[in-house]
């Protein structure tokens, strides 16, 4: 390939597609350098290692992101009401999402199928990047959940907040499967619808009953349910 002039760019490019085509686990710097026209010594020079790569990778992207989340976070604590502020607290952290859909701030479709693939390799040193990377940002969000929403355990919280993430990836990765499911009444790829169905299905999630108090008040109406008295058996005919 020939040489980019801006090779440091040109270096995260390359490795992002390949990281979220394969994998980090499967991806050697010297893919990497093919890909982008460069030499070894070039990522090594830039920055260190594999690892320093996908952390410049994850910066690029998530500083941004978490930035915007954090200001649209402040403006939603503001919000009086307890239902509306935890529609926009939800509102703040998936917005930013959908809307970069660059592949630059927020990331678009590629940085977060590259997200999703990291996350499932389950290797420690992109465990360490992510949780660098999101971890302040999402304490804040589940504080301000929390907040809203002082009766459940932050356990229950934490839960609930995994399976947001879980679906935001797949909005995002997979948008024709809304659309061929649908049968084309929905258009997967419609930013501002998907930024609704998810904030309302969220909001829905987050208010649900937490299931330990369920479980709790089944057992405890199994104990106090009076024990019924047999009925007398019937006398034989005689």
């Amino acid at each position: 390939m020939t040489r980019n002039p801006n090779m440091r760019d040109a270096i995260l490019s390359a490795a992002e597609a390949l990281f979220s085509s394969s994998g980090f686990n499967a991806v050697s710097i010297r893919d990497i350098a093919q890909e982008a026209g460069a030499n070894p010594g070039s990522i090594t020079y830039h920055f260190k290692s594999k690892d320093g790569l996908l952390l410049e990778i994850y910066k690029r992207h998530c500083g941004p992101m978490n930035k915007r989340r954090i200001e649209l976070l402040v403006a939603a604590m503001r919000v009086r009401d307890l239902q509306n502020r935890l529609e926009a607290i939800v509102r703040a952290y998936v917005q930013p999402a959908f809307s970069s859909s660059s592949d630059l701030a927020g990331g678009g479709a590629r940085f977060t199928r590259l997200r999703a693939v990291m996350s499932a390799e389950g290797n420690p040193v992109v465990g360490r990047i992510i949780a660098e990377i999101f971890d302040d940002t999402t304490h804040a969000f589940i504080d301000a959940i929390q907040q809203s929403l002082p009766h459940l355990p932050r356990a229950t919280i934490v839960w609930r907040c995994q399976f947001l993430l879980g679906a935001l990836y797949y909005a995002l990765v997979n948008p024709e499967r809304v659309s061929r499911l649908s049968r084309g009444e929905s258009d997967g790829s419609d930013i501002a619808e998907g930024i609704e169905q998810l904030v309302s299905s969220t909001v829905a999630s987050l208010q649900a009953p937490d299931p330990n108090d369920l479980r709790g008040e089944a057992t405890m109406g199994a104990r106090r349910a009076p024990v019924r008295a047999r009925p007398a058996k019937a006398k034989p005919d005689v």
